[in-house]
């Protein structure tokens, strides 16, 4: 049963640690219901076969998810070599399975093509929409869609172990980037195939499992004990962007849905970004307390001065009235 509610609104982010099994989803709705969330997303797919870092938005934070996505991604992973499926995991229907002649200094020489910037295709049994519809759905029905490739960055590629035709890995790559491809295609490369074993994500920059809860945790936890174990503030979590700080009276415009001016040099000083995107920055009133978040945009009738353009404010800065 549901234990009680937080004691006081709480948004940010909540770090978990994802058995296999669960899809994110179900992640999502067992902590949606646990801390009696009012909104609850996730940062990032994890498939059902995979565990480890799953990052939960919680209350306001889930208007602010684009400004977390896009860190690195760090995982743990397993591979078995002489085999093709369908999924490009071993969970797949067998399309092949091939011999394996393979020794360590080959397939660490095969590696080194696809560490630094590259070109994927992404797999049928993704998240990804395609046509408004996501691409693993049309795979249950069998469908085959045209995908066009994606530049992706593999960082680093290290094994931890190799013995064919199993071997283990860690890489470090961009958001976006499909492991079990990575796979698929060092497979490919080496001419006997390979599918994924196990994939398990360790960190999401700048967040990792060293600060999460676990899952099966959450029943027995209380949600102040699961949110001091994994949880990160709003104001905390913000901190990757960058800060401007309004006066009192700038900060009741925006309360309003003004646009207030700052003066461009102290902008340009500060070497805050400019006309960089909806969720660039983030606005503090004279207390250092969130205010909303936007961006800076050059006002055309006034070279001088920049526009502090909000596209979040938070609830609670109007209610609080505190500008």
């Amino acid at each position: 049963m549901p234990g009680p509610p937080v004691a006081a609104p709480w948004s940010g982010l909540l770090a978990v640690d994802k058995p296999v099994g669960l899809t994110s989803h179900d992640v999502v709705e067992k902590v949606r219901r646990r801390l009696r969330a009012k909104g609850a997303g996730h940062l990032g797919t994890l498939d059902p076969g995979a565990s480890g870092l799953l990052l939960l938005a919680l209350g306001a934070a889930t208007r602010c998810i684009p400004v977390w996505q896009g860190g690195e991604k760090t995982y743990e992973a397993a591979l078995l070599f002489g085999v093709v499926t369908s999924t490009q995991d071993v969970h797949g229907e067998v399309l092949e399975r091939r011999p394996v002649d393979l020794d360590e200094a080959r397939i660490r020489a095969a590696t080194r093509a696809f560490v630094g910037e590259l070109m994927q295709v992404p797999p049928m049994v993704s998240a990804l929409k395609v046509g408004g519809e996501r691409l693993h759905r049309r795979a249950r029905r069998g469908e085959v869609v045209e995908r066009a490739p994606r530049p992706i960055r593999v960082s680093e590629w290290t094994w931890t172990s190799i013995d064919p035709p199993e071997a283990r890995f860690r890489v470090r790559c961009s958001s976006g980037t499909y492991v079990r491809t990575l796979v698929h295609d060092l497979g490919s490369s080496l001419g006997c195939g390979a599918a994924l074993q196990a994939l398990r994500r360790l960190r999401s920059e700048p967040f990792g499992l060293e600060r999460s809860v676990k899952l099966r945790d959450l029943d027995e936890t209380r949600p102040e004990e699961v949110l001091a174990a994994g949880g990160v503030p709003l104001d905390e979590a913000l901190g990757v962007l960058p800060t401007v700080a309004l006066d009192s009276a700038a900060a009741e415009e925006v309360g309003h849905g003004a646009r207030p001016s700052l003066e461009r040099r102290a902008v340009e000083a500060a070497a805050l970004p400019l006309g960089a995107g909806p969720r660039s920055i983030v606005v503090r009133g004279a207390d250092g307390g969130l205010i909303a978040l936007g961006e800076l945009v050059a006002d055309p009738e006034h070279p001088e001065r920049v526009r502090v353009c909000p596209h979040v404010v938070f609830p609670w800065a109007v209610r609080q009235g505190r500008w």
